[in-house]
């Protein structure tokens, strides 16, 4: 049993969650920033949306077991794009074929119209390498834009969560972190049950080992994956995602950095809690547009900013060591 925290199952989560419209209760704030700039991704926004339908199954292939226990998104997507072929059709036969049965247990759809694919996904069958490198730009358009900004913010919230989990399986063992990781999780009798999964997922066909994955954006179920021989992957929901977007009062350390790196560009970081853009930041502190660019470029010389690109958008946002100088107790 070991832990992963994997950039792609904050991917899939997280589109669908955009793709729903209705209003979360946890993750309001990140979607009324994100939801509106989505038309920047353009075709890419299609293709994703073809793949990750607002309910049921996902293709496997958008998560590769993860080889380590952070995988960075460029590697994720390189598993991706050398997916073989047939893994691909066959991933694509069965997201047809569950988009059939729902629409059949929904008595909606024709029976010409059940089971087929959108257009870009027929094109990823009928190419699946060509096809497959258009989907890792439009992956990596999609985290540019919705996840790259926020991903030091979550990435500590999920580097916490297995913290957590391995301080709980040095000090009470294993059976403690599964029976405490979720509601539809429980090990007894030696046996690892799942009480809501639709299918059986016995030890002989399911791959050695376990692979437990926290994410922001799963939930409020555990999310399953079996792809033999690789181990299954189980992603749950991981504490503290209900602080994740909290506003709360001025960073503490904002006034002490302030005094090293002066009032302006200390009011940026303490305004850049959330992503924005120049403009944004210039409407909210009353600077100048340019002055804005001229500070958040010398903060990001320094590190302490990362931008991030997507269409017309460019979303500036702390990055870890900034928030380890805003924090307190860091």
């Amino acid at each position: 049993m070991r832990f992963a925290v994997a950039p792609m199952w904050e991917v899939g989560p997280s589109l669908r969650l955009l793709r729903s419209g209705a209003p979360h209760a946890v993750h309001g704030p990140w979607v009324e920033q994100v939801r509106p700039r989505l038309a920047a991704l353009g075709p890419a926004y299609g293709l994703l949306a073809e793949l990750v339908p607002p309910a049921g199954y996902v293709p496997d292939f958008l998560n590769p077991a993860p080889t380590g226990p952070a995988p960075t998104l460029a590697g994720e997507l390189a598993a991706i794009r050398a997916t073989p072929a047939g893994q691909v059709r066959r991933d694509l036969d069965r997201l047809a074929a569950d988009q059939a049965d729902q629409a059949h247990r929904a008595h909606r759809a024709d029976r010409a119209d059940r089971g087929t694919l959108g257009p870009r996904l027929r094109a990823l069958y009928a190419d699946p390498e060509a096809g497959l490198a258009r989907l890792a730009e439009a992956v990596e358009a999609y985290w540019e834009l919705a996840l790259a900004p926020y991903w030091a913010r979550i990435r500590a919230v999920l580097d916490a969560d297995v913290l957590y989990r391995a301080r709980q399986a040095a000090e009470h063992g294993a059976e403690r972190v599964l029976n405490d990781l979720h509601a539809e999780l429980r090990w007894t009798d030696g046996a690892l049950r799942l009480s809501r999964r639709s299918r059986p997922m016995p030890r002989r066909t399911a791959g050695p080992g376990l692979l437990l994955i926290p994410s922001a954006f799963t939930g409020p179920g555990l999310f399953t994956l079996l792809a033999p021989p690789a181990p299954p992957q189980l992603a749950y929901p991981a504490r503290g995602i209900g602080r994740l977007w909290t506003a709360g009062p001025p960073a503490p350390g904002t006034a002490a950095l302030a005094a090293v790196l002066g009032r302006s560009r200390g009011l940026l970081l303490a305004e850049l809690a959330a992503p924005a853009s120049t403009t944004e930041l210039a409407h909210r502190t009353g600077l100048s547009p340019s002055a804005v660019s001229q500070y958040l470029t010398a903060l990001r010389d320094a590190r302490l900013v990362s931008a991030h690109r997507a269409g017309r958008w460019v979303l500036y946002a702390r990055t870890a060591t900034a928030e380890a100088l805003l924090d307190p107790d860091g």
